[in-house]
């Protein structure tokens, strides 16, 4: 390719391009709630893990200059914000979904009231691998940067998905999920299993909030997370529990996500603005479409609060 006017082919390669950047947040949130899930336990609070750890891994960066040290402060928060978030749905007659929007508040109130200072400052940006080097056009160069964590990502999808379903830490999991009853006869503790599974998955959703402010979109500000950390719980219903098709799920929200940018940088000025709406209408099409108990809870954990 040469340098001109990329016209209508840009419209698929920006997709592809934003499909990736958009729907690496959501693919650790819902890899996330995919282990915590599986454990039996469902976390609605993961909008404001989230957001603690864009905040706190922004924080990191700045004050270190080292946006992988934000990384793992974010996956620390997130790992914090699990852990009480467990230990809490692990008390008598408590509601796991009614914690879960107490710690979605908890965490976006925390992450607003002590981000303000962070939100002028700079921080570095987290490293990407130029896919787009074989075009001489700019706008494909810049939609074909995929970040690391992206890779990390995937890698950590195939690696739950196997740890499942062949490892002794994931039939314990399942275990759990499936029946307390049968992981007590076996001399499971499942309350201790799902708050370590629920503080992993926090950690995950940390890592997610990082990736937004240290690379895409880039910033800290109060509006960052964009609802994602609850996208990820309709997506997890829609990859029916399975960190493989988790993969996929993202991919397409993500997608969905891209194309009103997409259609913006070929020169679209009229209606493309309706397609920024396409992940909440893609979202509520989800929940629509498994709203039937039978499909939508079909292949689910069985002792998932949701399900009873």
């Amino acid at each position: 390719m040469t340098t001109g006017d990329i016209g209508l082919w840009g419209v698929p390669i920006a997709v592809i391009g934003g499909a990736i950047r958009v729907s690496t947040p959501i693919l650790f949130v819902s890899l996330g709630e995919t282990l915590t899930e599986r454990s039996g336990r469902i976390n609605l609070g993961l909008e404001g893990t989230l957001v603690i750890g864009a905040m706190t891994g922004y924080a990191t960066a700045v004050l270190t200059g080292s946006a992988w040290a934000g990384v793992l402060v974010a996956a620390l928060a997130g790992a914090v914000f699990g852990l009480v978030h467990g230990l809490v749905c692990s008390l008598p007659k408590v509601n796991d979904i009614a914690i879960g929007i107490a710690m979605m508040l908890l965490g976006t109130g925390l992450a607003f009231y002590f981000g303000k200072p962070f939100i002028q400052p700079v921080a570095p940006n987290l490293p990407a691998i130029p896919l787009g080097w074989w075009s001489d056009l700019p706008q494909v160069q810049a939609a074909l940067n995929v970040n690391v964590l992206f890779l990390i990502g995937l890698a950590l999808a195939f690696a739950m998905h196997w740890m499942l379903r062949a490892t002794r830490p994931g039939l314990i999991v399942r275990v759990v999920g499936d029946s307390s009853d049968a992981a007590r006869a076996m001399g499971l503790k499942p309350a201790q299993i799902r708050t370590i599974a629920t503080a992993i998955g926090g950690a995950f959703a940390g890592v997610g909030g990082a990736y937004l402010s240290l690379y895409y979109p880039g910033s800290w500000n109060e509006a960052i997370s964009s609802g994602q950390g609850l996208m990820a719980v309709a997506l997890v219903i829609f990859a029916r529990w399975n960190p493989i098709a988790c993969i996929w799920a993202a991919l397409l929200f993500g997608g969905a996500g891209a194309l009103g940018p997409a259609l913006q940088s070929v020169g679209v000025t009229q209606g493309y603005y309706l397609f920024y709406a396409a992940p909440y209408v893609l979202t509520l099409g989800v929940l629509i479409a498994t709203s039937s108990p039978s499909r939508a809870m079909a292949g689910a954990p069985g002792e998932l609060s949701i399900t009873k």
